[in-house]
């Protein structure tokens, strides 16, 4: 099969190359899919699972990329839950070869069905942007009804995600970002936007929750304005500075299943619209990962045309 692979971790961005890999197979309660679209985090070389297994031993060459969408080819021993042919999107395991190849195998527990009127691009952008954004929110910030949340990074595919999810919970978003991000967060409803790169941070005034995905000073700010009782959530990097009398977290993103399917729901009904950037076909993706002007929103990688 064809694949996006790395073997030099010291070469970085430049040792990945389109290439071809053995078929993957299918370990007990796996699957195999056919990949119609994928993507990725930009920074993922950077990370020592994307180098080893979970073990620790090398599992080069490496296969990056985590966010997927696709038809189930496969099963294996014991696998239930799902069925060959069905379409699927999700999360794949941190410490396996990733969803940039036209084949993967992955934990079928890790996949919900995709609903046929969801294309495999739109999809593909809605895993670790989706899951991150709800599980920040509602599992470890516990937001509710008339709180006020505030959200860095709100111009990403994260940011803008969770501002959609706060405010449908009935939340008061204040949002941050670059002053290039203002129209598009107000259009997504933030009732206040702040330019990090000219106004205050302290102008949010005290907040429920703050849900970072920028981590350094921002973060450390961040603190001092969180009332009592709320959470200081990120996914950047384990705080330093906690809140004087709330909760400080650092948290990793996980599958589930029942998790994608609400993402989906709200997907389907317009509820949510995901924040689709450049769609490239396969063969450009060390490209994409090069450093450079970005297209808001996920770049998808497209294997397959539907």
């Amino acid at each position: 099969m064809k694949a996006i692979a790395v073997s030099d971790r010291a070469a970085g961005v430049a040792g990945l190359s389109f290439t071809d890999l053995p078929h993957p197979e299918a370990a007990s309660n796996d699957v195999v899919v056919r990949v119609h679209a994928a993507s990725f985090i930009f920074n993922e070389l950077e990370w020592p699972d994307t180098w080893t297994d979970r073990a620790g031993r090398d599992r080069t060459p490496s296969v990056p990329g985590h966010d997927l969408s696709g038809v189930v080819v496969e099963l294996g021993y014991g696998t239930t839950g799902l069925s060959i042919g069905q379409r699927v999107f999700g999360l794949t395991d941190w410490s396996r070869n990733g969803s940039l190849a036209e084949y993967i195998a992955v934990e079928a527990r890790n996949l919900a069905p995709l609903p046929i009127d969801i294309d495999h691009t739109v999809a593909a952008s809605l895993p670790i942007s989706g899951l991150t954004a709800w599980q920040g929110l509602f599992d470890h910030g516990r937001l509710t009804a008339g709180q006020t949340v505030l959200i860095h990074g709100v111009g990403g595919a994260v940011g803008s995600t969770a501002v959609q999810l706060a405010r449908e919970a009935g939340a008061r978003v204040i949002g941050t970002g670059r002053n290039a991000d203002r129209d598009r967060a107000n259009e997504l409803g933030v009732h206040t936007f702040l330019d990090l790169n000219s106004e205050k941070l302290e102008n949010a005034g005290d907040v429920d929750l703050v849900f970072d995905v920028i981590g350094g000073a921002i973060l450390a700010r961040s603190a001092a304005l969180v009332r009592a009782g709320g959470a200081l959530v990120t996914v950047a990097e384990p705080p330093q500075v906690k809140p004087q009398d709330g909760r400080a977290l650092f948290f990793v993103v996980e599958a589930d299943r029942s998790q994608l399917a609400e993402i989906a729901a709200r997907v389907r009904d317009g509820r949510l619209k995901p924040a689709v950037g450049a769609v490239l076909p396969l063969a450009e993706a060390p490209a994409a990962f090069t450093p450079g002007k970005r297209i808001p929103g996920k770049t998808i990688l497209r294997v397959v045309e539907d």
